[in-house]
């Protein structure tokens, strides 16, 4: 059986660019953005990869043609070979009725409005999300025609869940999904017990009251870029302490008993939220521009997002006597959030994929799908799942770049060992290895390293290298037996995925300065020998030589791009930075 799954509409930023205005800061605000593809070959997940890393256009929600014929090349097969393709989206007319309900019944609308927002749905519906517009969009952009048999349309929260809870092994868990919005809902719990999902449907929370878009709009009145840049609030909250009564739950949230919630406006009602964001801060447009009003906002609404999913984590532990949870989708991608619902709960464990944000569901469809049609899944947990370039290949692009770059091929056992060397110093580098890592972080095949007990490694990496604001933060990577003598791991045992940010212990603090945030925290990454056997070799060299147990691990990109891909993008964005040194494989790279 072989499954090939994918997210992603060829009309989506048209669409929603000229019907709901989502561009400019706003582009990120539609369907299908972080398109992707994976392939799935008898219960295996062999292969997967995001748009944006081979269109090259950070957050794309284009038809993922270049993913889907990437996964088959790795392969060897062609679309004649699938038996059946998962797209992550499943606009049935139950829920197309429930979206029209969801305007009809708007009691702060005009019968207007309603009338204009009922067209924008009917065109869109015709444009991206009815049958024949999904099978017309497949058909234009890969020249294959659909059996409609061989489509399988998965509900985008369940393709969330089986993301989650397929690359977590499986086995029965609580869980948790929470988003900006998927077809019409923005967030469900419930359990999965002996294969079987069970959603607590008078517990969803619809699109209308959605948390992560009302975060969205708190990231966009600090100036952000929306559905984009809420990690960087995140990041501002570490920097003080919420106010006292939080003014987010004191006038913007209304909290409910059973652990549901209720915002006042629509998340497009971006001025009526200014108004009132202003209003409860004692803030105006010069204010947002300055640092200790940003902090205090980004403080109470990181405050408000922890309040409020606690709420909901409280009635799942009521309402599921299983010790395990999984929490997937975009709020997912909170991990300052993640540690504290851990921490704060009875469950033993929480499971917050590689995959936990709309980058995921392709692979949770194509899972999800190929179990529904008789073959399980059997996947591994390894996020390594895209390109990988020999050494003939990345020859080949440094001959592209002899006037610009120096380069010597390096025995592969001495790569670990010059790495390390190289980092005593405040040198940071480029590292490019093996098969690309799938998801929003990088986690050491496409990364940027330092040391991190340099008081100014972390200005260095920011303004020189990623050229992106002096707040945020770097995360460590770390051997995963070595994690508990430098981190309070708490219920954890390991963080394998950058999903959890833990306390630095006051003994570590100042030695690995670069990686520990103001607040004394990280996000961390463990690893072992058989997650990454290269990474691991090199993080024994650097400790062996310098006595601290982890490295600064952060994306190789600048601001504005993705993750680089091939060597020509490493290569490319080396040269747009200071970075010391390139490791491209076995070759060691520097300026001329």
């Amino acid at each position: 059986m072989i499954v090939l799954g994918y997210n992603g509409f060829g009309r989506s930023a048209e669409i929603f660019g000229r019907l709901f205005r989502a561009t400019g800061i706003d582009r990120h605000l539609l369907y299908g953005h972080d398109s992707s593809a994976a392939l799935v070959i008898d219960g295996e997940l062999v292969a997967a990869v995001e748009e944006e890393r081979l269109n090259r256009e950070k957050k794309t929600s284009s038809f993922p043609v270049n993913a889907m014929r990437w996964c088959l090349e790795s392969a060897g097969i062609s679309f004649d070979d699938v038996d059946k393709f998962a797209f992550a989206w499943q606009f049935s007319q139950d829920v197309v009725n429930k979206m029209i309900t969801e305007i009809t019944e708007d009691r702060a609308a005009t019968v207007e409005q309603k009338f204009a927002r009922l067209e924008r749905l009917a065109e869109t519906h015709a444009a991206m999300f009815s049958e024949a517009a999904t099978e017309a969009d497949f058909l234009q952009h890969t020249g294959h025609r659909l059996d409609p048999e061989k489509l399988v349309r998965v509900p985008h929260h369940i393709a969330h869940l089986m993301t989650g809870y397929h690359l977590s092994g499986g086995g029965d868990a609580a869980f948790l999904v929470s988003d900006g919005r998927a077809e019409w809902l923005s967030s469900i719990m419930g359990e999965v017990r002996d294969g079987e999902v069970k959603v607590f449907d008078d517990m969803t929370i619809d699109s209308r009251h959605s948390l992560a878009m009302l975060f969205s709009v708190v990231t966009r009145y600090l100036g952000f870029v929306p559905n984009n840049d809420e990690y960087k609030v995140m990041g501002l909250a570490g920097y003080g302490a919420p106010p006292e009564p939080n003014p987010f739950l004191e006038h913007v949230v209304e909290m409910c008993p059973d652990g549901t919630y209720k915002i006042p406006y629509p998340a497009n009602a971006v001025p009526a939220y200014y108004d009132l964001f202003d209003r409860v801060f004692g803030g105006d447009a010069e204010c947002r521009e300055e640092f200790d009003y940003r902090v205090r906002v980004a403080s109470a609404a990181q405050h408000m997002l922890e309040t409020v999913t606690a709420g909901q984590m409280r009635t799942l532990e009521t309402r599921s006597d299983l010790p395990r949870v999984i929490f997937e989708g975009g709020l997912a991608l909170n991990c300052v959030n993640n540690s504290k619902l851990l921490e704060r709960s009875r469950f033993t464990g929480m499971d917050v994929s590689f995959g936990a944000s709309d980058v995921g569901v392709a692979i949770g469809a194509a899972l999800f799908t190929g179990g529904q049609a008789g073959t399980p899944p059997r996947t591994g947990t390894s996020p390594y799942l895209g390109p990988s370039y020999d050494g003939q290949e990345i020859h080949a692009a440094l001959q592209q770049y002899a006037d610009q770059v120096v380069w010597r091929e390096l025995d592969p056992a001495d790569v670990p060992r010059e790495a390390a060397h190289l980092m005593r110093e405040r040198c940071v580098i480029g590292w490019f290895q093996g098969r690309m890592e799938y998801g929003p972080r990088a986690l050491g095949n496409r990364s940027i390293l330092a040391n991190p007990k340099f008081p100014d490694i972390k200005d260095i990496i920011n303004e020189r290298i990623k050229h992106r604001e002096q707040f945020r933060p770097f995360a460590p990577v770390v051997l995963e037996h070595r994690a508990p003598e430098v981190f309070e791991l708490g219920k954890k045992t390991s963080s394998p995925y950058m999903t959890f940010v833990v306390p630095v212990r006051p003994e570590y603090q100042e030695k690995i300065q670069g990686a520990c945030h103001v607040d004394a925290t990280s996000r961390i990454q463990t690893v072992t020998e058989q997650s990454n056997p290269l990474l691991a070799e090199l993080l024994r060299e650097f400790t062996e030589l310098t006595g601290i147990p982890c490295l600064i691990n952060t994306s190789f990109n600048v601001a504005g791009e993705p993750i680089v891909c091939s060597p020509a993008d490493a290569l490319s964005c080396f040269l747009k930075t200071e970075m010391d040194h390139l490791f491209l494989g076995n070759f060691l790279v520097s300026r001329i």
